[in-house]
Parts: C-alpha cells; structure tokens; sequence
C-alpha cells in the first residue's frame, strides 16, 4: 500500500474494490463498445437486460437462492424496506401483527415504522443499552405473528447475530445490509431477505430484496405500487425505471467477490480483520473501549471509546486528527453514540486494517 493512499473506513456509502472502480471507469464512456454509457442506457434495452440478468445470477450462484425465491432491485434504501416488509407481509395472517427483535438503531425504526400498518410485538423485555443480543429464552414469540424481524448486524452500535433466530414456523425476515455476503447464509430459512448495496456489495441507490415466492401477493392495499414486491417481481424489477449504474456496479462487485474466493473467502477475511483490531482493544487495558458484549461484537462495524469508558474528549479528537494524518477517513462514530468506528466491510483490505491496527498500537504507547 502507497504511503499515501486513502483508507477509507466508512460506514456506507462504503469503500469499493480498486478493481471495480478501475474497471467502471474504463467503461464509463464506452460500455462494451455500444459507444454510449451505462448511465445514458434505456432500462428496456436488451443491454441493459443483461446486466441486470448478469447481475441476479451472480448473486443467486453466490447465495445459492432456491428457485422458489424472488431476487428484486429496488430503490429506497433500507429504510423504504421498514414500510415494504410490514405493506406486503403483515397481511398475511388475520391478525396484522408482527414480531420485532430490537437490538439497535435500525431495528427500532423498522419496528416504529411498522406500527403504521399493524400490531407490532417487540418479543423481548426493553434493552437499556444496544450492547448486546437478548437471550433467545427471554423472547416471547406470538405464534400468531405474520413475521418475526431482526437486523442482522446493526450498523451504529456494532451489534451482530451470529446464530439465526427460531421462529417456529413464522416467517424469517432480516435486514442484511451491512454484513450481506461478508459470510456464508442459508437463504431457505428466511422468508424475505434485504439489503441496501452501499456497504459490502456496491454503492448507493440499490437495494436487494429476496423473497419466497409465496409470500407475494398478500400486499395492504395501502401499498404504493413501487414497494409491491409481486409487482415489482412479475415485472423483473422493472416496473419504473430501476437505478440502472448501481445495478451494473453491484454487478462487477459480485464478480469481484465470486473471483476471490465467494461468501467463505469473505468470511475468513472479515473474521481475521476484525480480530485484528478486537485484540487490540481488549490488550490495550481500558484504554480502548468496546462496549458490546464480546459475543456479539460485529465483525463489519467496531466501535470503540478512546481514554476511558465513555471516551475523553480530548484523545478522542487527537485521535481522529492522527488519523487523518494517515490518510484514514470517516473513523469517528455515529452522531447518537460518539467515539470512534471502524467499518471493515469487504472491500477494506488486511493491509489496510493493519494500518489501523499500527496507528492504534502507536496512538496508545503515546498517551498510556
């Protein structure tokens, strides 16, 4: 890595892989010798048909996603999922209820946001603090349920589930945003899967939604027709105009995954990057701090104090001024929590973690 090269250690939009932003580039102007850009390309042209075939099947072969499922491209991040998932599955048992796991941020907007359309059941007693995952013997399940939600790494407090939940027959529903295919998943036991690309598989603009087929056609009439996934779904994802350039970037970053090794390649990389700034933490004694329960600590999203428990002020700027010193951006942690974050997703290199790695090992024999 050049002594002056950027690292980029942001929460997403997140950093890309040097090798598809190179390849855009070349084709920016000229894609595939058409003479004209993908971002000029008519979403009904039979090019544009391929990319987004292309691109499914990538991520089909790299998920292995059973037939009966549906892959969608659809717009409105994450948070237009939050309306989505409740508008077109919340109906589908007489009830209108739902059950929610709260373990941080984004899970209590989706759950907020689903009390609009039905009865919504947080299963497990309130969390003082989004530092861990309740225990799965406290949930209180409603066999009732039309769905059972979770987010599967929260992005803020740096939350992640490394089992997945049971639900006795109801429904699965995950935001996968922030750790999509940074590991292996066994998509039959979910009934709908989404995720917004702009961390580990593309930029802004996209966001994936898998869904069983069965689970179409059950939508609130209140639904807008661009979130109906049967809609969208009988129409391969081209029942508006789709974000055609996100859909061609996340594209080449599925191949560039599928060429270095798939979802257990990532894994074992984002397993031993996290790691490598974990131990620094817990060597470090007290002076950097992680509140999150270790069993659950994300491998995608490390949040740390610096100085003391609830962070000093002032190392916590030196800090982050060092940082900029060495090229490394967007380090300081969400607004709600403060502190510092780490974001590792897949296109963040082991050369580049060890450059963090160094500057927390120097920062900390500076100040203890």
């Amino acid at each position: 890595m050049e002594q002056n090269q950027t690292i980029n250690f942001g929460a997403g939009p997140a950093k890309l892989p040097q090798a598809v932003l190179f390849h855009a580039q070349k084709e920016l102007l000229n894609y595939s010798g058409l003479g004209i850009s993908v971002l000029e390309m008519s979403h009904r042209s039979s090019d544009f048909n391929k990319i987004l075939n292309k691109t499914e099947s990538l991520l089909r072969e790299l998920l292995n996603v059973p037939d009966n499922y549906k892959v969608l491209f659809l717009q409105g991040g994450g948070s237009g999922q939050f309306s989505a998932v409740p508008l077109n599955l919340i109906g589908l048992k007489d009830d209108r209820c739902a059950d929610y796991i709260v373990t941080g941020t984004w899970s209590a907007k989706a759950a907020k946001e689903a009390e609009k359309y039905g009865k919504v059941n947080i299963v497990h007693p309130k969390l003082d603090s989004y530092t861990k995952i309740p225990d799965p013997s406290s949930w209180t399940l409603n066999p009732s349920a039309s769905y059972v939600y979770y987010c599967c790494n929260e992005t803020v407090h740096g939350v992640e589930f490394n089992f997945t939940p049971e639900t006795n027959g109801v429904v699965l529903v995950s935001d996968m945003s922030s750790n999509f295919l940074s590991r292996p998943v066994d998509v039959s036991k979910f009934g709908l899967i989404f995720a917004g690309a702009q961390k580990n598989v593309g930029c802004a603009g996209v966001t994936v939604v898998i869904v069983r087929e069965d689970l179409l056609g059950h939508t609130l009439k209140e639904c807008p027709i661009v979130l109906d996934y049967k809609v969208q779904a009988d129409m391969n994802s081209l029942y508006n105009t789709p974000p055609c350039f996100s859909i061609y970037i996340m594209g080449l970053v599925l191949e560039w995954i599928k060429n270095n090794g798939g979802s257990p390649a990532m894994e074992k990389l984002n397993r031993q990057k996290s790691s490598m700034i974990y131990d620094i933490i817990n060597a470090s004694s007290g002076f950097y701090v992680c509140p999150v329960d270790p069993a659950c600590r994300s491998r995608m999203n490390v949040p740390f104090r610096v100085g003391k428990k609830d962070g000093d002020d002032g190392l916590e700027k030196e800090f982050l001024e060092g940082a900029s010193k060495h090229n490394m951006l967007s380090l300081k942690g969400h607004r709600s929590v403060g502190g510092m974050r780490a974001s590792l997703y897949n296109a963040v290199t082991l050369e580049e973690t060890k450059a963090l790695a160094n500057y927390m090992k120097e920062f900390l024999k500076e100040h203890q």
